[in-house]
Parts: structure tokens; sequence; C-alpha cells
């Protein structure tokens, strides 16, 4: 049995902002994402990164659908994303944290995308949704980065990559041995969604609730984790980004349960977490000493 730790209520702590504090200070996110048919992923994926404390984000999404996504978007700096990758990997490099996958669809182009912003990029790298699925079979390319990779599957999306079957009969130790063989953190979703890093820690949760299992949800998610892996104020807050990537997890079931208290698990929608965020965040302040 491996050693595993609840995130609780009083684990996660969020120190004060300094005064003289800058956008710079809290995070250049890029978030690569959406496709036709699904504008949705982006945009939730922005506002949960914007909502717990990103400084800047920008977004790239297919030509296609940039119109129908910009004018969604009015904290977030969205742009068309171009044919050839070279000014994306740019703009990458810029960028404290990169994102990539949320409704991006499975196809030639955004796998091209993934492997991309894996070889060419040296910060963390979130994957979520169609970058997990563009990773289908080869995942010995996540071997080759030596930053901080985030794979955040639900059990479907872990057991194309593990190449195992559903059900999934020992949780902890399968995701444990994804993120031994590819040197991830690996975010297993689901009821008690379990973060597990390279080195074999696991960080149980204990928020979340069955009123978020609508489409939405983990895209809100990918971009908190997002989000509070660029912000420099948290990295010393935490023991390593396994357990900080925890804390994403626990925020975002938290403020999932405060949409339920007031909407109910049938009725709540991913936007009522997504509104719920800011005051979850604002309960796990520490006062100045």
């Amino acid at each position: 049995m491996r050693e595993e730790r609840l995130v609780t209520n009083e684990m996660v702590r969020l120190p004060q902002r300094e005064r003289d504090s800058h956008k710079g200070d809290y995070g250049k996110l890029l978030i690569v994402a959406g496709s036709e048919g699904y504008t949705g992923a982006p945009v939730f994926a922005a506002q949960g990164a914007l909502r717990s404390g990103a400084g800047l984000v920008y977004l790239g999404v297919p030509r296609d659908v940039y119109p129908m996504v910009a004018t969604r978007c009015s904290s977030a700096m969205p742009f068309p994303l171009l044919d050839d990758t070279e000014q994306l990997v740019e703009r990458a490099r810029s960028c404290d944290v990169v994102l990539a996958g949320p409704g991006m669809g499975r196809s030639p182009r955004a796998q091209q995308i993934v492997f991309r912003l894996m070889e060419d990029i040296e910060g963390p790298l979130v994957l979520d949704a169609d970058g997990l699925n563009a990773l289908e079979g080869q995942t010995q390319r996540l071997r080759a980065r030596t930053e901080l990779t985030v794979l955040t599957p639900h059990d479907g999306e872990f057991a194309r990559l593990a190449g195992c079957s559903l059900p999934l009969n020992d949780r902890v130790e399968q995701a444990a041995e994804l993120a031994q063989d590819t040197g991830c953190v690996v975010v297993l979703k689901g009821h008690e969604t379990l973060t597990v890093d390279p080195q074999g820690r696991v960080w149980r949760n204990t928020t979340g609730n069955p009123g978020m299992a609508k489409g939405g949800s983990g895209d809100i998610l990918a971009g908190m984790i997002a989000s509070l892996l660029g912000q420099k104020q948290l990295t010393g807050c935490v023991s390593c980004p396994g357990e900080l990537v925890a804390w994403a997890v626990y925020l975002h079931g938290a403020a999932g349960d405060a949409a339920a208290a007031q909407y109910g698990e049938y009725g709540m929608l991913p936007d009522d977490t997504l509104a719920a965020v800011a005051g979850v965040l604002q309960t796990h302040i520490q006062a100045e000493l």
C-alpha cells in the first residue's frame, strides 16, 4: 500500500498578494484549445485560469472558431492559430505555463501541435482531453521532457494512455505506474480524484460532487491547474509541484460543492462552478501576520 495524503481544507493556504506585485508575478499562460463544435472548452479553461489568479492568459484557437471564442473572452487574449506552428511555439516559449488539449479534437493537426509543444518548450506543460488523446500509443515521448508535465485523464483517457482495460482495478497503483513510467504528475479524475507524482506521492481529494459530471468541468480544472503552477508566490507554499496540482483539484471541487449547495447537483452548470471559484479562493487566503 502506498502512503496517501488527504487534501483537506486546512492544507490549502494561499498567501496574501504583495502590494507592489504586478501581473507578471502571477503567471503568463498559453492555452491551446478548441475546434469546430467545441468552442466552450477554451473559454472555460481560460476563465478557470483567470478566476484562480493567473496574470495573463493567451488563448490560441483554430481560425474558424476564433470569432465565436473572441466574443466570449473579455479578460483572456484569444488569437487565431496559423498553419505554421512556429509562431505558436515562440509564444509558448515566452510563457510560464502551457495548457494544451481542451476541445482540440482528435486530428493530425492537434497531434502535431501537441508534439511540437512537448518537444520545443522548456516550462511546465499541462495536457488535458485531446492533448492526452494525441498521446495514445506514444507515451514514450513524455519521457524526453525534463520539465514538469501534468496529465489530467478521466478513466477512459487513462485507459487509452496506459493501454489497460476498464474498469480500472486499482486506481492508486495504476496512476502511480503511469506517473513513474512517464515522469509526469498524473491527475486521475473521478470520485476522490487522485494526484500522483513520479516519486509515488499520492494526494486524494476530498471535495467535489456528481453535479460536476457535465461537459466543461474538466476544462475549468485544467485552467486552474495551469494557473496555480504559474503563480510564483505559490511555489514556496508547497513541498513539490504535485502538491500544488492537488490544491487546484481541491479548490475546483470546493467550487463545485458551493455550486451544488446553491443550485443542486441536477441543475448546477459548469458556469456555476466557475462563478464560485473566486469565493472559494477567498476563504483560503491566509490572514497577514
